[in-house]
């Protein structure tokens, strides 16, 4: 059977042998994309695979048939194709941390698979293919660049690996030690910080080393267990019950009283118990300093036995240094259980000297800070804050701030004591060193939420905070302002901040303080969270002077809080006209230019504070003062010229900020300057850009600059067929809906040329705004958005100069969808559908087939066919396109009220077509029967000249018909001679005639 199927295989073309190939290298570049771990390596391996897809793509458009080395070489690169795809499927879903400690074998496999596929490659035969010199090349030059190709784990990533094997050989029981490599995987791996992230990641860890531990030998497993080992030592993957519980383990152990060190722990030349004990050649232990300094000294004999040694020899001796660790534990939690009955000593002294020894042990490790809290020290030091004794005092508040920087929990458990916050708040008003202690606690309380929602309501501290900033101390200002920030993150003391007065002195230390708190204060500007009320006040106040000035300063970060400020600001649109008032646009444009000098984030932020002044301009305030942005054609050219050489974010920034000023007063001189500037030829390119919110703004902006037309050769020359096919790809895949509706509303208002709509036919546009506007399903923005332009692109499809156009129209079923949006779109969309109804209507008269007259044979006698009303022949929708029988007269005759004067002019004109090649008065009758000839009448004293001059034409030709003349004539009356006495001499005219026939002037007046 195998060998049925090599020989069938060396029959078929290669063609058909390479699919399977492109296709597996194909759904492996994707998988490539995916991966959460060695991106950068997965970039490089599929710039080959592209390559290589490539160039096989070239070699099967040749007639080349299959040979056994061509297959061989194909089942090669199946079979490292579908390795490689694995491994992206595996880097794309595992765990991020399994991934990130297999980095070296990922790298590994990696580079295999790209060596064999070169390796591959080098088998073609290409001598007796007959290929061409250029693949044969291309082929050549690939297969020798993945052969010599070479994958590498990053530095961080080795970085942590080697940390684990530290920590893993050392046996390191030390807690920080594996808190400070958790915070390395986080930052390598974007794993937030919080303990409840890393207690999810760490678990799914674990999960996935028990699905896959079948698959592992004994010494993979082995060390896995001690890296978990190792992990499970940091905070955030140990839980507070585990925690707990293995302290009151050791505490229980520990005795009534302190064990004495062993002799074996004392170091034998300095008898000072080891931290580091090392071993040497003569079985001696020393502390490894002592022995080093020993060595270098050039003595080269054990300081106890005196026997000559080997001084390459210093073996750590890691079980004695876990027995010294361990006595030292038990030590200090001997201490710590100590100290604790004599706080509550009435012998201040004593209150002193263990509250000393409590801060150093506090000092010395992470470990002895999270005993203390556990031996529940904290509601006797928040009880020590009542104290009448300062020192006693400081002490508390000292020791209560090392504790609170442990995290969340030991937060949660100072804010939980009664009165905590309320002792705390009371010791800001007291002497000068208490007072920054005090507020050095609560500025890392108010890292916890829980802390800043109840901080603002404890009575006095926001008043106390405030007062501080008018002190001289710049480390007390400093300290107060930070603290105030955390607290605005809440809005309810936002408020308390307000009725504090806070601005007032933040704006005076902003404008006369000193530099380094002018900075602190933008900073504040910058980050705090402000009401509308306060960004206004704070601006009439005087904030923008200082901030401007920032903007000059030679200090890069002074600058960086300038603008982060300004851009906080100028988010609201009075600020924004007010910056343009006080000359920010000069200063912001310069640090917009200078990229060289600034940070990609900085020239970011600029960008968005320019876009928001720009938005701000299409203000009715900012059109009432002609107020704008940019005014000569160089500096619109300069911003827009930064489109092409910036990256995304500022790219985005800048097609906003040229969209808000086509949107201003000025705006209809903005967009004639963009199309003269060649604008719409960059927007064309833009139609594909990758990112999706550069392209979804450049669309915005492209139909901004079409909807008022101008020069249609500019759109003309630069809208080619591939921009076509892209606008139609962005209204089919696109999830933005303004970014759909700006697309449709380009194709709508492109030049009505006829090759442009062919060129918009052969990309089956009519079919896409056929389907939009038939989708019943979508919701009400894309409804209002999106068909109100797709009718607007209709209606080119629609002209009566072109029946076979109309015809496709009417073959999608379209038609009746027209008559429905009539009733249920917009006012424009009701324009639009009216339009595209009175084009199709204008070719009805002359596809409406004759009746066939009844013959004289008996056998033939038949009720006679029905037709048309209107156009007196055999009428359908699809095949004469007849508003009549499309049940649109209804819906056109209520359009005849509409305050929108364009949709009730299009609704009008739509009807008009019925009675263009009037027949017996046909016409007019059918609109009778309508009930449109009262609403045409009451258009006689419309505001509009162009509705009154069209009823008046539309009035001529019904009043032909004598009975709608008897019958509507009178109430015509009194509009027409108002016609007469005001307006100009063409509608005077022909009211007068009208008038006339009505009897009320004579033939021969003045008003003819």
């Amino acid at each position: 059977m195998a060998k049925d199927i090599v020989v069938s295989a060396s029959l078929v073309p290669v063609s058909e042998l390479l699919s399977e190939t492109f296709l597996a290298m194909s759904d492996t570049i994707h998988a490539a994309k995916e991966v959460l771990i060695q991106k950068e390596n997965f970039k490089v391996f599929s710039r080959y695979l592209e390559k290589t897809s490539s160039i096989l793509k070239e070699l099967s458009k040749q007639n080349i048939e299959c040979s056994e080395s061509l297959t061989n070489a194909l089942k090669i690169l199946n079979r490292e194709v579908d390795v490689a795809k694995q491994l992206a499927l595996d880097c794309g879903k595992r765990n991020k941390v399994y991934l990130l400690i297999n980095c070296r074998k990922i790298v590994e496999s990696l580079e295999s698979c790209t060596k064999e596929i070169g390796r591959a490659l080098s088998l073609i035969p290409l001598a007796s293919l007959d290929v061409s010199s250029g693949i044969n090349s291309q082929i050549s030059k690939l297969f020798k660049n993945m052969l010599d190709g070479e994958y590498r784990a990053t530095v961080e990533e080795e970085e942590i690996l080697a940390k684990f094997e530290l920590g893993i050989q050392e046996q390191n029981a030390d807690r920080s030690y594996a808190n400070n490599l958790l915070v390395h995987i986080a930052e390598a791996l974007g794993i937030s910080n919080d303990q409840s992230a890393w207690e999810k990641e760490f678990e799914e860890f674990k999960r996935e080393l028990d699905d896959t531990n079948t698959r592992k030998d004994l010494e993979e497993n082995l060390h896995m267990e001690q890296i978990i080992a190792l992990l499970q030592k940091a905070n955030a993957t140990t839980s507070a019950e585990d925690k707990e519980n293995d302290y009151f383990e050791k505490r229980n152990s520990v005795g009534r009283l302190p064990l004495e060190p062993f002799d074996r722990f004392f170091c034998p030349v300095t008898r000072e118990i080891m931290v580091d004990p090392v071993e040497i050649s003569s079985h001696c232990t020393f502390e490894r300093s002592v022995i080093e300094k020993w060595f270098a000294e050039g003595k080269n004999h054990c300081p106890v036995t005196d026997i000559p040694l080997d001084t390459s020899v210093l073996l750590p001796n890691k079980a004695l240094k876990r027995s010294i660790e361990e006595w030292k534990d038990r030590k200090t939690i001997f201490m710590i259980t100590s100290i604790k009955p004599k706080l509550q000593s009435n012998e201040e002294q004593e209150v002193l000297q263990s509250l000393d020894k409590l801060q150093n042990l506090c000092t010395e490790r992470e470990l002895h800070r999270e005993w203390v809290t556990l031996e529940d020290y904290i509601p006797v030091l928040v009880r020590l804050l009542l104290s009448k004794n300062r020192e006693i005092r400081k002490h508390a508040l000292a020791i209560l701030s090392i504790l609170a920087k442990d995290g969340e929990e030991t937060k949660g458990r100072i804010i939980k004591v009664d009165n905590a916050l309320e002792s705390i708040v009371h010791s800001l008003a007291r002497h000068i060193g208490e007072r920054k202690l005090a507020l050095q606690l609560l500025l890392e309380l108010s890292k916890s939420r829980a802390a800043r929602d109840l901080m603002g309501n404890v009575q006095g501290c926001i008043l106390l905070l405030v007062t501080m900033l008018s002190n001289e101390d710049n480390e007390v200002i400093r300290d107060a302002n930070v603290l105030l920030e955390n607290l605005s993150f809440v809005d309810q003391n936002v408020i308390h901040m307000a009725k504090a007065n806070y601005f007032k002195p933040l704006l005076k230390l902003l404008s006369s303080g000193p530099q380094d708190v002018k900075v602190l204060m933008a900073g504040t500007l910058s980050e705090i969270e402000l009401t509308d009320h306060n960004k206004l006040s704070i601006v009439k106040d005087g904030a923008l002077g200082p901030l401007l000035q920032l903007l000059s300063h030679s200090d890069l970060e002074k600058r960086k809080v300038g603008v982060k400020a300004l851009l906080h600001l100028s988010k609201l649109s009075q600020n924004g006209l007010q910056m343009i008032r006080e000359g920010a646009v000069g200063p912001l444009f310069e640090l917009l230019y200078c990229h060289s000098l600034l940070s990609p984030t900085l020239r970011e932020q600029v960008a968005e504070t320019i876009m928001h002044l720009a938005i701000s301009t299409t203000t009715e305030e900012a059109a009432r003062e002609q107020v704008s942005l940019l005014d000569s054609e160089e500096e619109i050219f300069k911003l827009f010229s930064l489109i092409s050489l910036t990256g995304p974010d500022i790219q985005r920034s800048i097609l906003k900020t040229f969209h808000a000023m086509c949107q201003s007063s000025s705006g209809s001189d903005i967009r004639r300057k963009l199309r003269q500037l060649s604008a719409v030829q960059v927007l064309v390119q833009l139609c594909e850009a990758d990112n999706p919110a550069v392209r979804a703004n450049a669309m915005k902006l492209f139909f901004c600059l079409t909807e008022d037309g101008g020069d249609d050769t500019t759109f003309l020359e630069h809208v080619s067929q591939r921009c076509i096919e892209a606008l139609l790809r962005i209204i089919t895949s696109s999830t933005d809906v303004g970014e759909i509706a700006a697309a449709m509303g380009i194709i709508a208002n492109l030049p009505k040329d006829p090759d442009m709509t062919g060129c918009l036919l052969d990309a089956e546009a009519l079919q896409i705004i056929c389907s939009c506007l038939s989708d019943g399903n979508r919701d009400a923005s894309y409804r209002r958005q999106v068909i109100e332009n797709a009718v607007g692109a209709l209606c080119r499809f629609t002209v009566p100069t072109n029946q076979e156009w109309q015809r496709k129209v009417a073959e999608a079923g379209i038609i009746p969808v027209l008559v429905q949006l009539l009733a249920s779109g917009t006012p424009l969309t009701k324009q639009n559908a009216a339009i595209s109804l009175k084009q199709l209507s204008q070719s009805s008269k002359s596809l409406s087939k004759p009746i066939k007259k009844p013959g004289f044979c008996l056998c033939c006698l038949s009720a006679p066919e029905s037709g048309c009303p209107a156009h007196l022949g055999i009428c359908t929708v699809e095949s004469s396109f007849c508003m009549v029988k499309a049940n649109a007269l209804e819906p056109l005759v209520r359009l005849l009220g509409e305050a929108d004067v364009g949709a009730c002019e299009a609704s009008l004109d739509a009807l008009l077509t019925l009675i263009d090649d009037q027949e017996q008065g046909q016409g007019g009758k059918v609109l009778d029967e309508a009930k449109a000839v009262g609403p045409i009448v009451k258009l006689l004293s419309s505001q509009s000249a162009r509705l009154q001059g069209k009823s008046l034409m539309a009035l001529e030709r019904i009043f032909q018909v004598n009975e709608l003349f008897l019958k509507y004539g009178a109430s015509a009356h009194m509009a027409l001679v108002d016609i007469t006495q005001k307006k100009n001499s063409d509608m005077k005219s022909l009211a007068a005639k009208l008038l006339a026939q009505l009897g009320v002037l004579g033939t021969q007046s003045s008003y003819f």
